[in-house]
């Protein structure tokens, strides 16, 4: 989009860690640096991190609990009570037995005879009667029930103290229209496991079968490790595993295609994110932590949250106009589909916020997982499809963020402009401040350039930029990188 950013530097193999947990001896893929605009202003924006793969092979208890799954000091274990509990013995113990146990057929059968008249009961027979009935209270009801059973043997049955089976009360065999289950339903035989195996270890992701005869939708940071020799496999949704190849990637939208090696996969049905609605159900399949085959449902939270997913400490971003769910996502579901409830692809899952800042050992889902709207995928895969790369829509600037003593940020600043670009031929110059794209509000500069790259070449957007204190509109054709984004 910008001829003024910086080189790309390439991925290196088997670097996807996921957020919690280790993979079975791997690192995260680092994720391509994308052609990101010089920053103009005062602070860096704030980012979230690029959905890691899960780990492949087998995983410690506490990755598939990380949250409260270990007893930290000081913590009750699961349904306890307080020390008492723990300890065990002030509470539900066995009593200690005071004077002559019984004989050993009490209490049915004949007693011992006793050669002497019996004695008055002492006080202490107290102790016996009151351990005696802490033992039967602690046998519990199924006891109690066989006793009764056992000296009341009659013709007259007693009544049931339990609900009888009703076999009318299952659930439904097929699941109504609109149902999370039935959406899934649909989808599931489309979503695939990826693993991609390297020098340096395994990890695994998720993907999306778009034809008959093997073509499978991923992120490209999914299989980006497997450009220097590594090896990708997936597995189908019936069990089956299968050797795949790379057709084409796009690290700049952070999109890639797949084949894997079958002619009678189920392609999913793709739908239209342009018309997902605030608060609509949608649902996530992927594959979490390795675990093949997950389903997961929420809403849609927000439409075109500008997202700039990677690693901030290597300077490796992607900016893309994302489908915010609360939908459990997790490392493992990138590339997996987000469907709505009529069971069609509107979105490909990428990216996650989480509490833990820029490491990954706190990461996980919080309810805060991204999508790429399948809108702005669709025209992307058929290039990849068809040629190996994707070109990608162009405003000819250098961005950053506007200042301002607001308390809250808004507008792009643009700094650089490309000569005979489509920011110069509409007449944008150096510090005007846009604030809107089509009538959407622009509040930062990665808002601007997921505003451009939710388009495509040659579409016309209406620029509203701030010259001067002044307020004016421009209208501007977007150009092409012509699929060298960094040229």
């Amino acid at each position: 989009m910008t001829e003024n950013q910086p080189p790309q530097p390439q991925n290196q193999p088997g670097d996807d860690t996921p957020a919690q947990g280790s993979t079975f001896g791997n690192q995260p893929a680092q994720q391509p640096q994308q052609p990101g605009m010089p920053t103009y202003g005062s602070g860096s924006p704030e980012r979230t991190q690029q959905l890691p793969m899960g780990g492949y092979g087998q995983h410690q208890q506490q990755q598939y609990a990380p949250q409260g799954g270990q007893q930290r000091p000081g913590q009750h274990p699961t349904g306890g009570g307080g020390a008492a509990y723990q300890q065990g013995g002030q509470f539900g113990m066995a009593g200690t037995h005071q004077g002559a146990s019984p004989g050993p057929n009490w209490p049915f059968g004949p007693q011992p005879a006793h050669s002497e008249p019996p004695k008055p009961p002492k006080r202490r027979g107290l102790a016996l009667v009151a351990a005696t009935a802490l033992l039967v209270g602690a046998a519990g009801g199924v006891g109690a029930a066989a006793v009764y059973s056992a000296t009341n043997d009659s013709s007259t049955s007693a009544p049931s103290v339990t609900a009888p089976l009703n076999g009318s009360q299952a659930a439904p065999v097929s699941a109504p229209d609109g149902s999370v289950q039935n959406a899934a339903s649909k989808v599931l035989p489309s979503v695939v496991k990826i693993g991609v195996a390297t020098s340096q270890g395994a990890a695994t992701g998720s993907g999306i079968v778009i034809s008959k005869d093997g073509l499978i939708v991923t992120n490209n940071h999914v299989v980006a490790g497997a450009g220097n020799g590594g090896k990708i496999q997936v597995m189908l949704n019936d069990g089956r595993t299968l050797d795949a190849t790379i057709v084409g990637t796009d690290p700049l939208t952070d999109l890639a295609v797949i084949r894997a090696n079958a002619k009678d996969l189920t392609p999913a049905v793709l739908g239209k994110s342009g018309t997902l609605g605030v608060g609509q159900g949608v649902v996530a399949i992927g594959s979490p932590f390795g675990l093949e085959a997950t389903v997961t449902s929420g809403i849609v939270s927000a439409l075109n949250r500008p997202v700039t997913s990677g690693d901030e400490q290597q300077d490796s971003t992607t900016v893309f106009p994302a489908i915010q769910t609360d939908a459990a996502i997790n490392p493992g579901n990138s590339g997996g589909a987000l469907i709505d409830l009529a069971g069609q692809v509107v979105g490909i899952n990428s990216a996650i916020k989480t509490a833990g800042g820029s490491g990954q050992s706190e990461g996980g889902n919080i309810g805060l997982g991204f999508a790429i709207p399948i809108d702005q995928a669709k025209p992307i895969i058929d290039e990849l499809v068809a040629k190996g790369k994707a070109t990608h829509a162009r405003l000819g600037v250098g961005v950053g963020d506007a200042q301002s003593s607001a308390a809250f940020q808004q507008g792009a600043t643009i700094g650089e402009v490309t000569s005979g670009g489509a920011a110069d031929k509409a007449g944008l110059k150096t510090g005007d401040v846009v604030t809107a794209i089509d009538g959407k509000v622009i509040a930062s500069g990665d808002a601007l350039v997921a505003a451009v790259r939710s388009h495509r070449p040659g579409d016309e957007v209406t620029i509203t930029l701030t010259r001067g204190g002044k307020s004016q509109q421009v209208k501007a054709t977007l150009g092409s990188d012509n699929g060298n984004p960094t040229g």
